[in-house]
């Protein structure tokens, strides 16, 4: 008698205690952990690992030998170090522009010394065109160079 009245005041049969419910198997959990806080965002690139991820790209566009890719990668590590400081000082506009404007400046000045002529006429072409077309460019030549010799 006393299982019956269990069963129908708490909807449940005899033996199954309050925390299971009808199937038997209690609270069930969620194979998923649940995350506690929103995931971190990935931490900036360093200049060196800017510059080490773009170095192939360049060298094979102006066709850079060791020591020319050494020197070049070199100086750019330090200039985007130096744009990458500008950029946490988070200056107004107008300073901002001047300041990346002298950055670019002495690079260009300290490149243009540094490379040949006709590699550092290359770097220029290369920043005003980007790296896909001045390695079009220079397959075009090649190929043009290749037709005159025949």
């Amino acid at each position: 008698m006393l299982g019956s009245e269990c069963y129908a005041q708490f909807n449940q049969g005899m033996g199954m205690g309050r925390g299971m419910g009808r199937n038997g198997m209690g609270r069930q959990r969620s194979a998923i952990p649940r995350a506690q806080h929103a995931p971190e965002p990935p931490a900036p690139k360093t200049s060196e690992e800017i510059v080490e991820e773009q170095m192939p790209s360049i060298t094979e566009a102006l066709a850079l030998n060791d020591f020319e890719a050494a020197v070049m990668s070199s100086i750019l590590k330090k200039y985007v170090q130096e744009r990458i400081e500008a950029q946490i000082l988070k200056l107004p506009p107008e300073k901002m522009s001047e300041t990346f404007q002298n950055i670019s400046d002495r690079q260009d000045e300290e490149l243009k010394m540094s490379l040949p002529p006709e590699k550092y006429q290359g770097f220029l072409d290369l920043k005003k065109d980007g790296v896909n077309k001045t390695i079009k460019k220079n397959k075009k030549k090649k190929k043009k160079r290749k037709k005159e010799k025949s």
